[in-house]
């Protein structure tokens, strides 16, 4: 009978051993849980994110681009009270067009700053390059470029008017529709130019057709 106590006794101090140690490895391992936790959880520095760059503030007289029409100047920026909600808003004039544009001042995610000198002169580097010149139907080719000219991207912009420029000014070289958007596209691109280095529009216009090569030619002719 004393030998059974002693193993017994000895069976119930393993036991024992084993549940401290078993705690203590619990004890250990969890605030390694809560810091890998921790580091899944981060939605606050997302948010943050997001509400610089929707906040982007411009001032009065602030260039800015609008996709939809191009080059516009921040004309006022006022209040207004819809319901019970105050709104700020910018009063956004397009000169081309003639047109005034409010746009709320937390739904700004359209406009663009006017590019850099960098930018215009990567431009010019474009219109400087050679015309891609697509096998695909007129239609899908037009349809292509009036998304590249509202997207408001002025590489785009640029590679719209070096693909559908022809050197010339004769109107028989280009179907209407083709002329049109070359137009469009070189208008919205020229009215960036002069709002970005601050230039007459005849300066401009020649720095962008002897980009384009359109001088030599009109020289020639």
């Amino acid at each position: 009978m004393p030998k059974k106590n002693k193993k017994t006794k000895k069976v119930k101090k393993l036991k024992k051993i084993k549940k401290i140690l078993a705690k203590k490895v619990k004890v250990e391992d969890s605030p390694k849980k809560q810091t890998s936790s921790n580091q899944e959880d981060k939605p606050e520095i997302k948010k943050i994110k997001k509400q610089a760059t929707e906040k982007k503030q411009y001032n009065i007289k602030d260039f800015v681009v609008y996709p939809k029409h191009g080059v516009g100047k921040i004309t006022a920026i006022e209040k207004a009270k819809i319901g019970q909600i105050e709104i700020q808003f910018y009063k956004i004039f397009i000169e081309k067009e003639k047109l005034t544009l409010t746009v709320p001042i937390n739904q700004q995610s359209n406009l663009r700053s006017i590019s850099s000198i960098n930018q215009i002169n990567k431009c010019v580097s474009i219109l400087k390059t050679k015309p891609k010149i697509k096998r695909t139907m007129w239609s899908r080719r037009a349809q292509e470029y009036d998304q590249k000219i509202n997207s408001g991207k002025i590489y785009d912009l640029a590679e719209v008017v070096k693909d559908l420029n022809k050197n010339t000014d004769i109107i028989a070289d280009q179907s209407y529709s083709e002329r049109q958007l070359f137009e469009k596209a070189y208008d919205r691109l020229k009215s960036e130019f002069e709002a970005v280095l601050k230039t007459s529009p005849e300066e401009v216009q020649k720095k962008m057709d002897k980009a384009l090569g359109r001088n030599k030619n009109l020289l020639e002719g």
